[in-house]
């Protein structure tokens, strides 16, 4: 390799970093853009035949379209969860919601052993445990506030990651098949490769998304109603903690309505309880058995474990848009090393032959 050649390729990494780098602090604006892109681009297509051609017009249409089924009720949302969890924190610090009161009627109906229990692991009885409990939930409560508080007041940072997010929304609309036309031609793989890796991608992304997202609405919406119709506080909070839990396949949505569940048996609400748990395992369980295979696992073509390995991975590398990147790496690197399996299988006859 000549000395320009291997220049010029030393020269392209770095601009690349470079570019990389200048993306990173609004890398989320530019993710969701290409995930908005993705999912949307079908219905760009067939306004821009029923426009005559004119993908402009066509493109700030879907634009409008994404902002209506998506940003709004997103803003609208998040507005409420800020409220909501911003008066949970004052309600508590006030003592409005008495939490050491919740601690002792539990205390009451656990049997006399739990105690004896606890002070066998040096836990200190459980007086002592509700006094951490209780101080352990205001300071939980406070950093949740402050978080939503601090989301809420950072509007500058939020209108242009907003910005940016539509305004390139735009053009990959517009200029979608061309860029990735540009972009699969740059690739240095074969035309095979590059479409199974396209492919790949595109897949995950739409029923990652699209699934992730639906099971999501319903199954918090129906904790949310369960809890509220159950008089369990700040049951949008929670509604929404379960949309959140729910992107976990087979575990996500139990995490919240199962200590629910406890909550009320220990402080003797046996029907609400049981109400609960015939809501949980029969309607939130059985949505997400009936819709995460059809929209999920047959898109992804991932096993369960493997989708809650990359999701938690995900999620704890870079927050809430992890339950994308995280099974997208994933089916990358599945996709690769088949790729690469394949090739060596098909490369094995030949060495033979040679021996």
């Amino acid at each position: 390799m000549s000395i320009q050649r291997t220049s010029f390729y030393v020269l392209l990494a770095l601009v690349t970093i470079a570019f990389i780098w200048l993306l990173v602090p609004y890398y989320a604006a530019v993710l969701w853009a290409v995930i908005l892109a993705i999912i949307f681009f079908p219905v760009h297509v067939r306004l821009a035949l029923l426009l005559g051609g004119r993908r402009g017009i066509a493109a700030l249409v879907t634009v409008l379209i994404c902002i209506g089924l998506v940003i709004v009720p997103a803003l609208i949302i998040l507005g409420s969860l800020i409220q909501e969890g911003t008066s949970l924190y004052q309600r508590i610090s006030s003592n409005e919601i008495d939490l050491n009161d919740y601690l002792v009627r539990i205390q009451n109906a656990l049997p006399g052993f739990v105690d004896n229990w606890l002070n066998a692991l040096k836990l200190g009885g459980f007086a002592d445990l509700r006094a951490n409990i209780s101080a352990g939930a205001v300071q939980v409560s406070r950093s949740v506030a402050g978080r939503l508080v601090s989301f809420g007041q950072n509007t500058l940072k939020f209108f242009v990651s907003f910005g940016i997010m539509l305004y390139l929304l735009f053009f990959l609309f517009r200029d979608g098949a061309e860029l990735g036309g540009t972009i699969r031609h740059a690739i240095p793989l074969n035309d095979d490769y590059t479409r199974q890796f396209r492919d790949k991608f595109s897949a995950v992304v739409r029923a990652t998304v699209k699934g992730n997202i639906i099971i999501a609405m319903i199954q918090g919406t129906i904790g949310g109603v369960a809890f509220w119709a159950l008089g369990v506080e700040a049951a949008l909070l929670w509604g929404v903690t379960m949309a959140f839990m729910s992107m976990l396949p087979a575990i996500g949505a139990a995490l919240v309505w199962v200590p629910a569940t406890i909550w009320l048996v220990l402080t003797g609400a046996w029907l609400k309880a049981s109400i609960m748990v015939l809501v949980g395992v029969f309607v939130i369980g059985l949505i997400d058995n009936l819709l995460r295979p059809p929209l999920v696992g047959q898109g992804t073509r991932l096993p369960d474990y493997v989708v809650l390995i990359s999701t938690v991975g995900g999620i704890s590398l870079f927050g809430i848009n992890g339950f994308v990147i995280g099974p997208l790496i994933a089916a990358l690197f599945i996709s690769a090393w088949s790729l690469f399996a394949e090739q060596q299988n098909a490369e094995k006859p030949d060495t033979e032959e040679i021996k």
